[in-house]
């Protein structure tokens, strides 16, 4: 599910497609330590399918290692990727402080993963593109980028050899969207594919969207009758900006009243510039509602808090608002600051609009456990405790073979990757049975040889 690598080594060329960092639990990020398989300085490029950390974040390790390629994604990855790298770096900085002051580190002093320098090396490597725009990798060898509809630049990287004789082609599909999506348009279809790269995040299970927009404003409404404040743990890249397009638009459908809407995350609030200067690459919907004069990340009662004392400020809010605030797992950020502060009252709301892992803070909740430890305390869960899938940014099962079917042929292989081993098993055997191609799921480290 994490750390997401895979190295492409052509005639001419070695392309590494994605670098991300390993999250979750401590035998994860410990893989971070590890060195690469290849030396980095024998990468030639790193392309990015989208800028989600577990696709992105080991960007400036590799540079720290001795990477000098370009890095190329599209010009909204790259805009996200300034974010993200830097609040990764930040915490990086701040985690091996907190270290060295405990006195508990394998190193001695403690150091960062990578710091701030490290991750400005790397941005001034970025070379982005535009969606469908040639990018000439080596002789005979070229690549495109195609919108993959799973987060704002997310794409698909389209890798073509044989330019002058038989074709042959890899995609890589990185995460793949959801069809129908506010903001994000659906999925590109490609074709004549011979080897296929898929992710399998939810590959067994489905998303229940038959009443999503129902359940949402049941959800607002009841938290407003109950007399709380309703608290969305949210990712702050894609998911907090969705969110913020819903509201205004039942707000306009007259369906919630109009609520003090407070977006509690600094990085959010520097993605919504990001989204709000990317509108011409959103979809149909969204662009048309621009032109119509709307500001459509922005509901009536819109508060950015920005500062520490602003967030702070929010704890005199007793009723009749939303919080949204990252991590949306609840494993570190400003939402532990409001999950203290409004799990105990059974008046507020506690609504969870993605998948959460195993071992999260998130996933206790879900679960019933009846206190949660936060910064050391054990808190008390009276709060109502509330869940939807219809947010996700990733494709379900039937979603992902819908996708597939559209393939004007039979892949030569399907590799399934990016998935807990259940899931990946499971998304497998459903292609196998309905369209009998050849799929395989490889183990950290395993290696191919294709036609190519």
């Amino acid at each position: 599910m994490t750390g997401s690598r895979f190295l492409l080594e052509l005639k001419k060329q070695t392309i590494l497609v994605d670098c991300g960092l390993f999250q979750g639990p401590k035998e994860n990020r410990l893989r971070n330590w590890n060195p690469m398989p290849i030396p980095p300085n024998q990468i030639d490029r790193v392309m990015l399918t989208h800028a989600h950390i577990d696709h992105a974040g080991y960007l400036p390790r590799l540079s720290k290692q001795g990477f000098t390629g370009q890095v190329n994604c599209t010009h909204s990855t790259a805009d996200l990727c300034h974010i993200l790298l830097k609040d990764s770096a930040h915490f990086m900085e701040e985690d091996a402080r907190w270290a060295n002051k405990k006195g508990f580190s394998r190193h001695k002093p403690a150091q960062p993963l990578f710091d701030l320098g490290d991750v400005e090396d790397v941005l001034r490597r970025f070379k982005p593109v535009h969606y469908g725009q040639r990018l000439d990798l080596a002789p005979e060898c070229e690549a495109k980028f195609k919108d993959a509809g799973h987060l704002l630049g997310s794409s698909m990287i389209d890798i073509r050899t044989g330019l002058a004789g038989p074709r042959r082609k890899i995609v890589f599909c990185g995460d793949l969207g959801r069809p129908a999506r506010a903001l994000l348009r659906d999925p590109v279809q490609v074709y004549d594919i011979d080897y296929l790269v898929l992710e399998s995040t939810y590959g067994d299970r489905l998303h229940d969207d038959s009443s999503f927009h129902d359940d949402f404003i049941r959800v607002i409404n009841e938290s407003v009758d109950r007399g709380g404040v309703l608290v969305i743990p949210s990712f702050a890249v894609g998911r907090t900006q969705t969110i913020l397009y819903t509201l205004r638009e039942l707000e306009e459908e007259g369906k919630i009243p109009f609520l003090p809407v407070y977006v509690d995350s600094p990085m959010a609030i520097d993605a919504l510039a990001v989204y709000e200067n990317r509108i011409p690459v959103q979809n149909l919907s969204c662009r048309t509602s621009t032109v119509r004069g709307a500001r459509v990340f922005h509901p009536k009662h819109l508060h950015l808090t920005d500062t520490r004392e602003q967030s702070m400020a929010i704890n005199g809010v007793k009723s009749g608002a939303i919080i949204i605030s990252s991590s949306g797992m609840v494993t570190g950020g400003r939402i532990l600051h409001h999950m203290i502060h409004r799990l105990p009252n059974p008046k507020n709301t506690v609504l969870f609009i993605g998948y959460q892992a195993h071992g999260t803070r998130g996933r206790r909740i879900l679960e019933g456990e009846p206190t949660v430890k936060i910064h050391g305390r054990h808190i008390d869960v009276k709060a109502k405790i509330e869940n939807m899938s219809g947010f996700s940014g990733h494709a379900d099962y039937t979603e992902t073979l819908a996708w597939l079917m559209g393939f004007n042929r039979a892949p030569e292989k399907v590799f399934i990757v990016h998935g807990e081993p259940e899931a990946s098993q499971s998304l497998a055997q459903k292609i196998r049975d309905t369209y009998g191609w050849e799929v395989v799921i490889p183990e950290l480290g395993d290696a191919f040889d294709i036609d190519l």
